[in-house]
């Protein structure tokens, strides 16, 4: 019941940020929770971000589809009402408010999909969409009611940038995407770095 889009909206800046309560870094987390014991691999993990600070725990993902949201009853799977929060920025409170049904995470044979579920714009960042010659990556526009292939797997595989600064400060067990609600952050914005978005996700794909 979607169908697929999105708008290039200028270069990306790099981000190597980290909020203040992550004393071990995002790649090494992302490993101790593949190494859970009596638990099938996940084929991602995601971390919930309000501007430069990671609100809650990282959350694996084993089924093969994850709806992420707001508030409850608006599905099942990764509620983000419920972790808690300190943030008292009134444009966080605002942005919180237009999550809603937010996003769907679908891995299917030829990648992972990200449906926009909600009624505002989402924006993402990621390797796979972007020309493998290409010297910066781009962040692409999504609308509500449309989809993207945000993950290639082949593709991915298939990535060298041994002089890129973002794909050798990625975890060594696969790549991120980068997901910004409501609000844009790039060189056609007034947000150059994604740490500067109020409500974002961070997904680390296991490419094992």
């Amino acid at each position: 019941f979607f169908s697929t889009a999105c708008l290039m909206t200028g270069p990306l800046h790099i981000w190597s940020e980290r909020g203040p309560n992550t004393s071990i870094p995002l790649r090494d987390q992302y490993s101790l929770a593949l190494q859970e014991s009596g638990e099938p691999a996940h084929w991602c993990v995601v971390a919930y971000w309000e501007e430069k600070t990671r609100v809650g725990r990282l959350y694996s993902v084993q089924e093969p589809s994850l709806d992420i949201f707001y508030d409850l009853p608006q599905g099942n799977g990764f509620c983000l009402g419920q972790l808690c929060s300190d943030n008292k920025s009134q444009l966080v409170q605002m942005v919180r408010a237009k999550i809603g049904y937010g996003i769907q995470l679908t891995r299917e044979p030829d990648g992972v999909w990200v449906y926009n579920r909600s009624c505002y714009p989402i924006f993402i960042k990621s390797a796979t969409l972007d020309n493998p010659d290409s010297r910066t990556l781009l962040v692409h526009k999504v609308f509500p009611g449309f989809s993207i292939k945000a993950f290639d797997y082949d593709k991915a595989c298939s990535l060298q940038r041994p002089n890129d600064h973002e794909f050798t400060q990625q975890p060594r067990t696969g790549f991120t995407v980068q997901i910004s609600f409501v609000k844009g952050w790039g060189q056609c914005y007034t947000r150059q770095f994604i740490s500067s978005c109020p409500c974002w996700l961070e997904v680390i794909f296991n490419t094992r």
